[in-house]
């Protein structure tokens, strides 16, 4: 199992899935570029700009530094869009996603924000912004663990290493909408917190149209499903990694 955290996180946030799913699989956990303890290699450091064929790529070395040749994998926000176009790009190496917190469309709310933080991030403390975002997705008083979390781990990037990730919603929309439209026919489960009212309805759309997708929903959860509900989290998708396994 391969954990894949979202944008100004880490692999921290799963301490919640570590000790069930140790019962049960192999785990990995890794932190992304620029986060928790990841060391990028001095020569990346002079990048100016992300893509996520490029982090995707890191995950792909991560993977095959520890001689893994494929593997299920289980993301949170922006991790499932980096394991989604790991999926596309290295098929073979997805034996079946877990998307939690799942973003497939980003409405007109999200887009907004979206262009706001590209025109003042050079001028605004990336810390406001940040925790701007973070309150519009988990705006909830019992989303506010979730927020905390998040915040204090985002509270270990540099400005400079925010700045790169933020700027990958540039290129985001075009993504979202080949994913939505492609069905690579890899199992997938998505699970999303019923009050996850940015992202939940493009997820209901999306797995209609997929073959051997999935959608499990999480009653009085906001977006980060696995740490505002981990009992129900870890249940369903241990159950689920185990049925794929079998098939």
């Amino acid at each position: 199992m391969v954990f894949v955290h979202g944008a100004g996180g880490s692999s921290t946030i799963w301490f919640k899935q570590l000790r069930d799913y140790k019962r049960h699989f192999n785990v990995l956990l890794l932190d992304l570029r620029g986060h928790g303890n990841s060391k990028p290699k001095i020569k990346d450091t002079l990048n100016t700009k992300y893509t996520f064929d490029f982090i995707t790529d890191d995950i792909v070395e991560v993977l095959d530094e520890a001689h893994i040749k494929s593997a299920h994998f289980v993301g949170i926000s922006l991790g499932c869009i980096l394991i989604r176009n790991l999926s596309e790009k290295y098929p073979d190496r997805v034996e079946s996603m877990i998307l939690g917190g799942s973003i497939m469309k980003m409405n007109i709310r999200s887009r907004f924000l979206m262009i706001a933080g590209n025109i003042f991030k050079s001028v605004i403390p990336y810390m406001l912004l940040y925790k701007l975002f973070a309150f519009v997705i988990m705006p909830r008083k019992n989303h506010k663990k979730s927020r905390t979390l998040f915040v204090r781990e985002a509270q270990k990037l540099y400005q400079n290493e925010f700045i790169k990730w933020f700027k990958l919603s540039s290129e985001v929309n075009p993504l979202l909408k080949f994913f939505r439209e492609r069905d690579n026919k890899i199992p997938a489960l998505y699970v999303m917190g019923e009050e996850d009212y940015l992202f939940l309805p493009a997820v209901r759309d999306t797995v209609k149209k997929h073959s051997r997708a999935a959608l499990h929903i999480i009653q009085n959860c906001g977006h980060v499903v696995n740490v505002e509900q981990p009992v129900e989290f870890n249940s369903v998708t241990i159950d689920f990694i185990n049925g794929v396994s079998r098939d």
